[in-house]
Parts: structure tokens; sequence; C-alpha cells
């Protein structure tokens, strides 16, 4: 079995791709509020909130499995695209993981529709590190919460 790997979902969501994709690039601080759920915190470790620009690092304190952790991430836009990695710096995944990063890409369906890609790319420390279901989990339900909100 392979260490490197990739973990690939798609959530179709009741919102129109570009007010989704401007979520993601403006109004990813209101997270804590709309999915308290599962994320308690987010804090701009570098950069600015008020334009959230590519290479902006952020720390993202969540709940998995009913334990805190935290997530330390570099975000990468491409606007054609309607995308956003976050390419993953520190946390407690890399207890299990060598690298982690996250896309997501929307994806305009009918008019108020879009499908969201997500894409976790990964490489386990060892071959006992599990594959990360459990995380691309919490980003679906995050990524349901979202579109609660943007209703």
């Amino acid at each position: 079995m392979g260490l490197v790997g990739e973990v690939v979902s798609e959530i179709e969501v009741n919102a129109n791709a570009d007010k989704f994709f401007h979520f993601f690039k403006h109004e990813i601080f209101h997270t804590p509020n709309i999915s308290s759920k599962f994320i308690q915190q987010v804090e701009l470790h570098e950069g600015d909130w008020d334009i959230h620009a590519h290479g902006s690092i952020k720390i993202w304190n969540y709940t998995i499995d009913g334990k805190a952790e935290a997530f330390k991430e570099r975000v990468e836009f491409d606007d054609k695209k309607l995308a956003m990695k976050l390419v993953g710096l520190e946390g407690n995944v890399f207890k299990h993981y060598k690298t982690f990063n996250i896309t997501y890409q929307i994806v305009p369906k009918k008019h108020q529709h879009s499908l969201v890609v997500l894409n976790l790319k990964y490489e386990k420390l060892d071959g006992d590190s599990p594959t990360p279901y459990k995380y691309v989990e919490l980003l679906e339900n995050i990524i349901k919460d979202i579109e609660s909100y943007l209703k």
C-alpha cells in the first residue's frame, strides 16, 4: 500500500458558485460562527483579513472525534478556476502525515447550484497511518454549514 494518496469528494450545494467562492476568499473568518460544532476559532497568523490574499496563513482550531485539534495552513487562490488550496504547515494531522493539502474547487451548475470538489492530497508518515477519511467528513460537514449560511 502506497504512502501517497488522495481522497476526492463532490458535494452539491444550493448556492451560486461565485457567492460560495466569495465566502472562501472574503468571509472565511465567519466559519467559527457558522460551523461552531466543528470550528472553534480561526486566527490569522500572517496577512490581512480585509484582503485575505494569496499566501495568508491561518490557524484553525477544530474538533474531530470529540478531540480538539489545530491546523496551520497557507492559502493559495485561483480566481479563474474558483479554487482555493490550503497547504498544511503544522498541526495535529502531521502526527500521521508528512504532507496534507486541501483544495476546494467550486464548479458552477444551474443558477443557484454548484458542485464543491474537495480534494485532499496527503503523504502518510508510515503504513500504519490511516487514510484521512475522517478529515474529509469534517470538511464536508463544514461545507454544508456554509451552504446553509449562504441560503
